[in-house]
This record gives C-alpha cells, sequence and structure tokens, in this order.
C-alpha cells in the first residue's frame, strides 16, 4: 500500500533508499532551516542548519513506523527541527553579556508583572531598567538569538512522544511528572499572554508563517513582529523562572 507521498509506509524500507528520501524531503528540511534561522544572528550559516536537519531527516526514515498514526512527513519534521536546534544549542557562541541582559530583562518583567498585577508594556519594561526602547528591544534581539525558542519543544511532544529515545533518569516518574507539570503550566502562561504575543507565537509556530508574512497579516512591520515575538518570550521566561531555577 502506497501513501499519497509515494512509497510504502508499511514496509518502506525495502522500496526507497535514503537517496530517494533526502531528495524527496529536501524541501522540508530546506522550509525548516529557513524558518529556524529567522530567529537566529547573522552569523549563522543555513547551510549548516540544513545538514543537521538531513540528519534529522535520515533518521526519522530509519526510525518511522507507520503504525503508530502520524504521517512520515509530520514525523520527519519533528526530527529534523530538533536535530537543528541541538545542533544550536552545541555551538552556544552566545556572549555572556547577552546571557546577563536576558536575565536583567525576566527579572524587570518578573518584578514589574508582580508590583502591578498585570502584563506589562516593553516600555515600562524599559523605563524600569532605566534604558531606552531602542536598547530594550536590542537586547530582546540579541537575547532571543541567543537560542531556539524552548516552548516549541512543548509544542511539538504530542507527536514527539511517536518514537523518541530517553534516558533512564529522564524516564523516572519524577520527572515525567515534572515534566508534565511544565508543560501544564507553560500551555497556561502561553494562554494568559496579552492577544497580539499569543497571536505572532499561534501564527509563527503553529501556522509556521515568516516574520513578514505574520506582519502582513497583522499589518505591522517585520521588525515589530520580531519585537512581539522577543518579548512573548521573555514574558513566558519570566513567569515560569520557578521552573527554569
Amino acid at each position: 500500500m502506497q501513501s499519497k507521498n509515494g512509497y510504502n509506509t508499511y514496509n518502506k524500507k525495502a522500496t526507497v533508499s535514503v537517496d530517494a528520501i533526502v531528495d524527496q524531503y529536501a524541501f522540508l528540511v530546506k522550509k525548516i532551516a529557513f524558518h529556524l534561522l529567522a530567529r537566529l544572528p547573522d552569523s549563522v550559516d543555513v547551510d549548516d542548519l540544513i545538514q543537521a536537519g538531513m540528519m534529522g531527516l535520515i533518521e526519522a526514515y530509519k526510525r518511522f513506523e507507520s503504525t503508530k498514526g502520524a504521517s512520515f512527513e509530520t514525523y520527519a519534521g519533528i526530527r529534523i527541527r530538533g536535530s537543528i536546534m541541538d545542533e544550536v544549542r552545541k555551538s552556544d557562541w552566545a556572549p555572556r553579556s547577552v546571557r546577563r541582559n536576558g536575565r536583567a530583562v525576566n527579572n524587570a518583567i518578573k518584578e514589574l508583572e508582580a508590583k502591578t498585577g498585570r502584563d506589562v508594556t516593553d516600555l515600562e519594561v524599559a523605563a524600569h531598567m532605566g534604558i531606552g526602547i531602542d536598547e530594550y528591544h536590542d537586547i530582546l534581539h540579541s537575547s532571543m538569538s541567543s537560542q531556539l525558542f524552548s516552548y516549541e519543544e512543548m509544542l511539538d511532544s504530542d507527536a514527539s512522544n511517536l518514537d523518541t529515545p530517553v534516558s533512564s533518569h529522564e524516564n523516572t516518574p519524577y520527572s515525567l511528572t515534572e515534566d508534565d507539570g511544565f508543560q501544564v503550566q507553560l500551555a497556561k502562561e502561553i494562554d494568559g499572554l496579552p492577544e497580539r504575543e499569543k497571536m505572532v507565537l499561534s501564527l509563527y509556530y503553529n501556522d509556521e508563517l515568516n516574520l513578514k508574512e505574520i506582519g502582513a497579516v497583522l499589518g505591522v512591520s517585520e521588525s515589530r513582529v520580531s519585537q512581539i515575538h522577543s518579548q512573548a518570550a521573555m514574558r513566558l521566561r519570566s513567569r515560569l523562572s520557578d521552573w527554569q531555577d
């Protein structure tokens, strides 16, 4: 039985070569690589992301089981994205100043929201930190470029358990309960974001629109979309700081 993608989903290894899979799904690797590149500094080479994504695609081909219920393209997308994120994390090139500034923003948001009991604006956070709005936005951009946004993995969690090996430590009842609790809290915090921030995250992660496309939907510039995205991410990190600690 053949799927709409043109290969046997029951016994694919007997009928399709790795080269054929790479040729057929190279577009998916490139799509994901360029999508993630938008949140990374100019120094990151998209070819490196694509190479890491190809390794994820090949791993997906080796491990995919059609009986798990997901399509190969869905499963491969998760593997490709995870492989690219792992590669970026391993490079760990962010300067200490970037991490320090990011923590300062997180703390400022947490302090202001605890004091006001509401969502605070970027202008308020910048004033609280004693810096101009342009400098604040520069900090947001640098901080969000230093690492891929961790909640993206949560969005993929329902599908990622199809065939994801974990260590014995990760598989303990405590760690599984802790992870489930974090995901529940994270989903709650995402739902509690200001509407525009929530919409940007949904369009970017769920609908996989790029920043320019989101700007067209919202009627704002691409740079403003980037600022909204970064502000949402920082707000989530400040609200989840107890979990991160």
